[in-house]
């Protein structure tokens, strides 16, 4: 066990994680030649075309070191904010972790929150000077940066660069001299921490875990505490390339069970695995993930309801963070309220519903749960729009704050400062990093970043600003129900919650922007914006009409009026019976209003 050493890279988005540990398979031979490709732990279509890591891959290296043989277990981790689940959980199973930092960069927000989860685990932090081959690189800086942050000495920085393999060789030696081995005792009862599950069609679903205390090996009767089932351990092995069983699995070694597990939800991520003859305690897993936004998700034929209802199980094995149960639509039909992390969590879920199992999906309007009190003092959790109660019976609404860290040049203060003032949000501080680099602090309500916010902030700052939020509590707010109705008919996957000073607002860029999708139909299409009965925004989509005067050459006016009043007499009744199809484009449309 002392020469078992288990790591994970974190960074922030782009500083280089999957190259890196590209350049750590190559040097320990994990990899043959023909293997290679780049970013090969990204084994997803999405990640390899978006060129970012989504799921934390895990993997197993050996190593020659003064004639020892050590084994590594490496977890590559994602560094886009919507995803720091994916990274706290692999530092569960993790006893220490390589910072990596662009040189050409420097520190962004999501360096310092990634650090910060690996610090509250009691990680050993190895910070590494990535991209030192670019001419754009300023070693002595970010250097600087590090060691105020982390407050090591600047000589246990590694210079490195992923894609010429500098420094590689300096960051297997520091693993082992640096990183402790992990600590457990292998006679005692087996506890193993689930951190990941997948699903495979063929053997049922594969959990991975971390063993903490005593060993497991193939055939032992097992049992998955929090949901108290037992299973027989088929095969155990270790995570190789591809899966490579093995008799057993001692303390401190990272590896797969496949126990012919068939139902997704009995696999929980952060669950502890234990014998059924002699069992151990259950280790405290990490915390129930909070989504921060809501949407809904249903199929375009109302008939797929179970097969989507079966992928987004399969979905939720792969992707722990995902939350969702089942709600209804008047306009709609069946489908499932959605929990998500952030915008680029959501989008990539539609995404991979659409490739790994052919659902075609309509995604509603996101938006934040809301906490809503009645005039008798009850409290209600709001979720979708639709849910709160009717405005005579409500007191007040309190919505979810955050608290967002922002850091950028020091040129593009002014326009960042802006964008947040205008989404509600006020300044709690702002100090400089250096003579370049500023942070700010702000508190902003939720919904107001839900939309928008993080890729008009990268537009501003030309690409130069980082972003990392938390929750920070509820607080009262003016809220107004808005709802959009076509031919007085509401549509409730349109409706949303907002801020009264940015109903008006909102209101009229909605019903233009759905005049403009809407297609035309045989009979006029009313278009609005309202809040409770007041109406605040109306557009008119004009009927497609047939000339109907085209026959008469001269004659008297009436003539023609009389054929024109029949006409409109005709197009108002179509109205009343009419039916308006919504294009999904309109629904997508709502989210990029400016």
């Amino acid at each position: 066990m002392k020469n078992i050493r288990n790591f994970c890279i974190i960074a922030h988005i782009d500083h280089g994680k999957s190259t890196l540990a590209d350049r750590l398979l190559e040097f320990t031979e994990t990899i043959s030649k023909r293997d290679a490709q780049a970013q090969l732990l990204d084994n997803m279509d999405l990640e390899r075309e978006r060129g970012i890591t989504i799921k934390s891959h895990a993997i197993q290296m050996n190593y020659h070191l003064n004639g020892e043989q050590y084994v590594f277990n490496l977890i590559d981790t994602p560094g886009h904010v919507d995803f720091s689940y994916e990274v706290s959980r692999s530092i569960a199973a993790c006893e220490g972790a390589l910072l990596i930092v662009d040189a050409s960069q420097g520190i962004q927000a999501q360096t310092i929150s990634n650090l910060y989860l690996a610090l509250e685990n009691d990680l050993t932090i190895i910070p590494i000077l990535n991209k030192m081959d670019l001419p754009g690189a300023m070693p002595e800086e970010v250097k600087d940066q590090i060691v105020d942050l982390i407050g090591c000495d600047r000589d246990d920085i590694i210079p490195a660069s992923g894609k010429t393999g500098l420094g590689v060789d300096k960051i297997l030696e520091a693993v082992v001299a640096r990183i402790p081995a992990p600590v457990g005792d292998a006679t005692l009862p087996l506890q193993a921490l689930i951190f990941d599950s997948v699903f495979n069609s063929f053997r049922g679903i594969i959990a991975y875990f971390k063993v903490i205390n005593g060993e497991i090996k193939k055939g032992d009767k097992v049992k998955f505490v929090a949901t108290g089932s037992e299973y027989n351990a088929d095969e155990v092995g270790v995570l190789k390339l591809n899966q490579e069983p093995r008799a057993k699995l001692s303390t401190g070694d990272v590896g797969y069970i496949i126990s012919g597990i068939k139902e997704a939800r009995e696999v929980k991520v952060g669950d502890t695995i234990t014998h059924v003859a002699n069992p151990g305690e259950a280790i405290q897993g990490f915390e129930d993930v909070k989504p921060m936004v809501f949407a809904g998700i249903f199929p375009v034929e109302t008939d797929d309801f179970e097969e989507l209802r079966e992928a987004m199980f399969k979905l939720q094995l792969n992707d722990a963070s995902l939350v969702f149960e089942p709600e209804s639509s008047a306009a709609l039909g069946f489908g499932f309220r959605c929990g998500f992390l952030g915008m680029l969590h959501m989008e990539i879920i539609q995404e991979r519903l659409e490739r790994e199992f052919n659902m075609t999906v309509i995604t509603t309007v996101p938006n934040v749960s809301y906490i809503a009190y009645s005039t008798k003092g009850d409290e209600f959790q709001v979720n979708n729009p639709s849910d709160l109660p009717d405005p005579s019976k409500l007191d007040s609404v309190e919505e979810p704050y955050i608290k967002a860290t922002i850091i950028t040049k020091s040129e593009f203060v002014g326009p960042v400062m802006s964008l947040c003032i205008n989404k509600r949000g006020f300044i709690v501080n702002q100090s400089y990093l250096t003579s370049e680099r500023v942070e700010l602090i702000f508190e902003m309500p939720m919904g107001e970043i839900v939309f928008d916010f993080y890729d008009r902030l990268k537009t501003i700052s030309k690409g130069y600003a980082s972003f990392d939020y938390h929750q920070i509590g509820y607080r009262k707010s003016d809220l107004v129900k808005m709802d959009i109705r076509l031919n007085s008919e509401p549509v409730d996957a349109l409706s949303s919650l907002i801020h009264r000073s940015n109903s008006f607002d909102f209101g009229k860029k909605i019903c233009e922007k759905l005049k403009e999708l809407i297609p035309r139909q045989q009979f006029e299409i009313i278009i609005q914006a309202s809040i409770g009965a007041k109406i605040i925004a109306r557009e008119t989509v004009k009927a497609l009409r047939k000339d109907v005067t085209a026959k008469c050459y001269g004659g008297d006016i009436s003539r023609k009026r009389k054929l024109l009043e029949k006409q409109k007499e005709g197009k108002k009744r179509m109205r009343q019976v009419g039916n308006v199809e919504i294009p999904q484009s309109a629904f997508m449309a709502v989210l990029k209003l400016d």
